[in-house]
């Protein structure tokens, strides 16, 4: 079942940022908004992402997405489908 939620990544090295759109990029068919915010003082950054689809396929995102070093992915769901 899709449920419409919430992914939060927060980049401690904005180094990491091409290759955490890679990943957003194979996943585009399931975000709906997107928005970041740099932090160019400190070299970090802060992505969040609308996302709809089923639990296995944020699953899979959030869990490339976390595996990333300097990499922080949180995600909320609805429990209802949309």
């Amino acid at each position: 079942m899709e449920r419409i939620g919430f992914v939060g990544i927060v980049l401690d090295d904005s180094a990491v940022a091409p290759r955490v759109n890679e990943i957003i990029g194979q996943y585009a068919d399931m975000v709906t908004g997107r928005i970041g915010v740099p932090d160019h003082e400190r070299g970090r950054a802060v992505i969040g992402l609308i996302v709809r689809a089923t639990n296995e396929r944020v699953g899979a995102l959030t869990g490339r997405l976390g595996n990333l070093p300097g990499v922080t992915v949180k995600s909320a769901l609805t429990t209802k489908e949309p």
